[in-house]
């Protein structure tokens, strides 16, 4: 009996992306698992038939592999290992010219195929992702974040071994535990991965029922990871060994935790230093005085305003800014002043006004020198232009 189309099995399409069949194998994989399907012969062979199908598919090499050759990639009649002249997934076809020959050479030079990939290790795990939002005050003082992450964990019934009753899988016999073949083209000595095994230099006999072999099963894993002081909007943190577990005990992959820091009421940040943007009234601008603001850790400062005090001036509190990433120094914090211009006066007030500018007029307006002096310049312009 032939097998069916990979594709067809995962229900995905020639062109779908690694994202796509994923996400099709997850749904089927769900849908025909022996947990809910208890004694169910048929769903059994749907997924094992599911589970082969996505271990081939996920895999760029072995995906290359499988759209070129088909099923012959992987039951050795595609001259895998054949030797000299071998045609298919093995060696170069003998009625290839020259020049393909030369392309697929370098094709396999550019993407790492020729030795066992860009991952480094044959059925290690996939690196994974996700994302944790903190608050400004929790990228502060740092926290111990709670991550749930969909991935692939060692199987418990074959301790990760992929075979029934945990037996140790056994060496490949096409590829004697290398993992990797070669074969002889001309004066070209070309190194593959071995399509029997993978790469993985082993093969198991009597898959494991609950993982159909691969040593690994789909789960919702919980991680708890340290989240540094002083951590940054668009860090991407790396945990080792957190990703997705390997091919039938292979090295696992890492999880990239991506963080992000909400923007914060009050502060903004640049760095380790905070800016803090803190009206003031006129009357308090003018005269001076002191004032209350918050810091990050939730405390307070005492800022000193001098008198005559303009919009866009700053205050520097030294040591309340952020918590420098790896050291327990700290930014600065700065206060940007605005100076507001009163609104919605009674009539008292407009009295009070009017009188203070009666008496800035007397004095020549010293008291606003900057208005003085650009008004004076407006009249040296008009007098040129008459």
């Amino acid at each position: 009996m032939s097998k069916q189309d990979f594709y067809a099995v995962l229900g995905a399409a020639r062109e779908a992306s690694a994202d796509d069949l994923k996400k099709a194998y997850r749904k089927l994989a769900m849908q025909y698992h022996s947990d809910r399907n208890p004694g169910d012969k048929k769903a059994e062979a749907k997924f094992k038939e599911v589970n082969e199908a996505y271990d081939v598919l996920k895999d760029a090499e072995k995906r290359a592999a499988y759209d070129r050759y088909g099923h012959a990639a992987f039951d050795g009649s595609a001259g895998g290992g054949r030797g000299p002249g071998g045609a298919g997934f093995g060696g170069f076809q003998n009625s290839g010219s020259f020049a393909d020959m030369f392309d697929d050479i370098f094709s396999d030079l550019m993407t790492g195929r020729g030795r066992g990939g860009p991952n480094g290790g044959a059925g290690r795990g996939a690196d994974l992702q996700t994302r944790v939002e903190l608050s400004l005050e929790e990228a502060f003082a740092g926290k111990k974040a709670t991550l749930r992450v969909p991935t692939a964990i060692v199987c418990e019934a074959c301790k990760g071994s992929g075979s029934e009753g945990a037996v140790a899988p056994q060496t490949c016999a096409s590829c004697n535990g290398a993992g990797k073949i070669r074969a002889q083209q001309g004066f070209f000595l070309i190194e593959r991965t071995c399509p029997t095994c993978g790469g993985t230099g082993k093969v198991v006999k009597d898959p494991c029922k609950i993982c159909a072999g691969a040593g690994r099963v789909q789960r919702e894993r919980t991680l708890n990871v340290d989240i540094p002081a002083g951590v940054e909007d668009g860090t991407r943190m790396r945990v080792t060994g957190a990703g997705e577990a390997g091919l039938r005990g292979a090295t696992a992959g890492d999880l990239y935790v991506n963080v992000m820091v909400r923007p914060h009421k009050l502060f903004q940040r640049e760095g380790a230093n905070l800016y803090c943007r803190v009206p003031l009234r006129m009357t308090a601008a003018s005269l001076g005085g002191s004032i209350e603001v918050p810091t990050v850790e939730g405390g307070r400062a005492k800022v000193t305003i001098t008198p005559g005090t303009q919009t866009g001036d700053q205050f520097r509190l030294r040591g309340k800014g952020m918590t420098q990433l790896g050291s327990s120094a700290r930014g600065d914090l700065y206060i940007q002043v605005a100076v507001e211009t009163p609104m919605n006066l009674t009539k008292k007030q407009q009295e009070l006004l009017r009188a203070f500018e009666e008496e800035a007029e007397k004095a020549d307006d010293k008291s606003s020198p900057e208005s003085a002096g650009f008004f004076a310049k407006v009249r040296e312009f008009f007098e040129g232009k008459g």
